[in-house]
């Protein structure tokens, strides 16, 4: 799963990575923390024209119905699971069609260690960019006429390091190696070569260390560089 990111970015390091140029009067809001269920706008990457747009989070599909059903479906399609994305209906078209890039420090996980959930920050070995793989989709409010553009972010299976992190589902965003990220969103490949890109990445891209309490406090303001800060814990039967 992955429900919680940093997206301490500035525009130039997004637009220098990706090739890309913000439109003109774009509202960019780095955090260092944002939480799916509070349906944050996050930029992305994307297939279509306009290449760089801000999305909500929590993919609502072109078909669903009413505003009502909108409010619904939301809330469960944060995460697109890559085992099942050509079968289900909630993101089959996206795959298709509306593919997109999610850039990101890094993401935060909880480890399961007996009765206390441990909270994690994941994120590059050389503080780089990662570039979580992601679907998007347009849908219209029949009724008041209002446009929302939204998104998933896909998860695969674990690799070794976050299946110790991530030890009660086991998985982990679909993160993409540079010479991927343009294949992704590239809409001429075939499906089964866009399917082989949602892997586990390597182990060794990534670091991950424990952090405060601060990070589960449904009250406190986690836009401070003091939510990623490193605190220590003991754990053990870990690999780190």
């Amino acid at each position: 799963m992955c429900f919680s990111v940093n997206v301490n970015l500035v525009k130039e390091e997004i637009e220098d990575r990706y090739g890309v140029n913000f439109p003109d009067k774009y509202r960019y809001e780095p955090s260092y923390y944002y939480h799916a269920f509070s349906l944050p706008e996050l930029t992305a990457i994307c297939s279509g024209t306009p290449a760089v747009r801000s999305l909500k989070w929590g993919l609502i599909p072109p078909w669903v119905r009413n505003a009502e059903d909108a409010d619904e479906i939301r809330y469960k399609t944060f995460n697109a699971r890559s085992e099942s994305l050509k079968e289900k209906p909630s993101f089959s078209s996206s795959f298709r069609s509306k593919r997109c890039l999610i850039p990101v420090r890094g993401f935060y996980e909880w480890q399961h260690v007996g009765k206390e959930k441990i909270p994690w920050y994941i994120y590059s070995v050389n503080n780089e960019i990662l570039t979580l793989a992601g679907l998007y989709s347009e849908w219209q409010n029949k009724e008041s006429g209002e446009l929302l553009n939204t998104f998933a972010i896909i998860t695969t299976e674990a690799n070794e390091m976050m299946a110790e992190i991530h030890n009660s589902k086991k998985r982990m965003p679909a993160i993409l190696q540079k010479d991927e990220e343009k294949k992704w969103i590239d809409l001429n490949i075939s499906p089964d070569v866009a399917s082989g890109l949602l892997k586990p990445c390597p182990d060794n891209i990534l670091k991950a260390h424990t952090i405060g309490p601060l990070v589960s406090d449904r009250y406190a303001d986690k836009n401070t560089p003091e939510v990623i800060k490193e605190f220590k814990r003991d754990i053990k039967n870990t690999l780190f």
